[in-house]
């Protein structure tokens, strides 16, 4: 029985895709589960799998070609087995292992026996020049490798572009104490891995105060549709992870119903999907807010760019020891800027602003939102 391997769903408005390469070649056997071909679209890197065991008797489309949605490329063969090879002859037990010897055994066999010369006495010693180094060329000093651009990259490109071109981009700051959300994470850690069975991290509260703050201005959750302003009464939040071949951006869906561990969970989830090539285009569908923290590559202070058709982004950035005043003192405390980009074309810099205070009081005062003050 054959089973065709075809290009799966890309999901809304992904037309086409470009099969990247193939993991199998013809004739190889297959297991369940194996990875047969990488395909890229414009958002989304997937990998196409075995539905059973077999071989992999045909390749229909080639490694850079377009491919399309329910396309056949390639036919696995339940009950085929794949066609003996010859063997090559075997040569003669010396001849043989003087190919296959390791480093060491070559050079040994390779040289001859010597006879022992002994040196004369008072022989005067051979003095040796110095070996001497050919002087690097020009063209082993600078190369410069072609290679293509992905769909992937394309896509994220022109998405940019397209909010740059598009959107009134505007920028505000403001800065966080984190010290009262590292004392509650060193604290409570251990409890909440044994209770829950996932890491404690920074997004969670993060994305816990964006929400909060979402609430409080309904309008930094909207975007603009035509002549139209799109009001959401969910919060779906996108949280940029970057991969070695591009920045996608899954979303949280309904994050307003979700606690702590239940965004630790899905943040660590997509993150595995994201490097082993595991996020499926629903992952990255929707979003009405997005996050994005350029601290974990160390990253003080950046301006980030609008995910569309979204009005805003949050940006963090590393946390460092600086001082401060408080209470007329200066302390050292650990520091992190944020930074809201927005559309000005439908958010006021009031607006802005007052959502980003909004979210540094979560931070900072974690308590009150738990006791809704």
């Amino acid at each position: 029985m054959s089973i065709e391997i075809k290009v799966p769903s890309l999901g809304e408005s992904e037309t086409e895709a470009t099969l990247v390469s193939w993991l199998k070649q013809e004739g190889d056997t297959v297991a369940v589960d194996d990875v047969l071909a990488e395909i890229e679209s414009d958002k989304i890197t997937m990998e196409i799998t075995a539905l059973d065991n077999g071989v992999l008797n045909e390749i229909r489309r080639q490694a850079g070609e377009i491919v399309v949605p329910g396309e056949v490329i390639g036919i696995v063969d339940e009950v085929a087995t794949p066609e003996a090879r010859p063997k090559p002859k075997q040569k003669k037990a010396g001849k043989a292992r003087a190919k296959v010897a390791e480093p060491e055994e070559v050079q040994v066999a390779a040289q001859p026996e010597q006879e022992v010369v002994k040196p004369e006495l008072e022989a005067p010693p051979v003095k040796k020049e110095p070996a001497k180094v050919a002087p690097l060329t020009a063209a082993s000093e600078r190369t410069v490798e072609r290679a293509p651009l992905s769909s992937l990259r394309k896509r994220i490109g022109k998405r940019l572009k397209d909010a740059q071109n598009t959107a009134a981009i505007l920028t505000t700051f403001n800065e966080v104490d984190m010290q009262p959300v590292m004392q509650l994470r060193a604290r409570y850690r251990e409890a909440f891995k044994h209770k829950h069975a996932v890491d404690l991290g920074l997004m969670s509260f993060f994305v816990k105060a964006s929400v909060e703050a979402l609430k409080r201005f309904p309008v930094i959750n909207a975007y603009i549709d035509g002549d139209e302003v799109l009001y959401h009464n969910y919060f779906d939040i996108g949280i940029a992870v970057s991969t070695d071949k591009g920045l996608v951006v899954p979303v949280l869906h309904n994050a307003e119903r979700l606690g702590l561990a239940d965004i630790e969970r899905g943040i660590a989830e997509y993150s595995d999907k994201a490097r082993t090539g595991g996020l499926m285009p629903d992952d990255l569908k929707g979003g009405t807010f997005s996050i994005s923290n350029g601290g974990v590559f160390g990253s003080l202070l950046s301006t980030p760019i609008l995910n569309p058709p979204q009005s805003a982004i949050l940006g963090m950035h590393t946390i460092q020891k600086r001082p401060v005043v408080e209470n007329d003192e200066v302390v050292i405390r650990p520091m992190m800027y944020l930074a809201l980009s927005y559309d000005h074309r439908l958010v006021d810099g009031k607006e802005a602003v007052q959502f980003l205070r909004s979210v540094k009081e979560f931070l900072e005062f974690p308590g009150s939102t738990l006791l809704d003050v």
